[in-house]
């Protein structure tokens, strides 16, 4: 069912989008799409939640299999694992991560990129052993912000992505969260040492 729902968000938008046409297309009775979903949000909720989980799956897996001389070169395979799904995963390019549908289709509590930022800030912490704080939390977020918006800007000009935006993108987060790790880094030393 949820093949179908991303293939049908592909081919018609989620304004067209209906129980009885996924049913249609998943070659099941309408009673088994109402047994697992109450409507379309629903269905649309669960395939971005699959969406989430195997974006933050890949990115986690590149982080075990690629070594990076830092974590600028991690945040490009992010960005290019996020470029990767918009071309290759169904339902993906429509949905991203939900946003197109509801701001809080993922956590009634956050907004999308918030939970997002979450899931890419631990893989940070994690991989390259960045202190937590609150100042990286606002710094990933920002980040996941900025890039979301000249990614998205980067599928409008063109279906594959404009090769152009993408470098944009990773440009305009390296530079930021450069600037912010620097600052950042900095003053923890200051602190440090007073």
């Amino acid at each position: 069912m949820l093949d179908a729902c991303a293939e049908l968000l592909d081919e018609s938008g989620y304004e067209a989008l209906s129980t009885t046409r996924i049913a249609e297309r998943a070659g099941v009775a309408i009673g088994s799409v109402y047994q697992f979903f109450p409507d379309k949000r629903a269905i649309t909720q669960e395939l971005t939640r699959r969406n989430v989980e195997q974006f933050v799956s890949r990115v986690g897996r590149r982080f075990m299999e690629e070594d990076y001389r830092g974590w600028w070169e991690a945040v490009d395979a992010i960005i290019d694992e996020y470029v990767d799904m918009h071309r290759t995963v169904p339902g993906f390019k429509s949905l991203h991560f939900g946003d197109v549908v509801d701001l809080n289709l993922l956590d009634s509590d956050s907004d999308n990129n918030t939970v997002i930022a979450g899931r890419l800030r631990g893989l940070l912490l994690k991989e390259f052993g960045l202190a937590d704080s609150h100042e990286l939390d606002v710094a990933v977020l920002v980040a996941v912000e900025a890039g979301d918006a000249v990614l998205k800007l980067a599928f409008r000009h063109d279906p594959d992505g404009s090769p152009e935006l993408i470098a944009a993108a990773k440009q305009l987060i390296r530079g930021y969260l450069s600037r912010e790790l620097r600052a950042w880094t900095a003053s923890a030393r200051a602190a440090g040492g007073a």
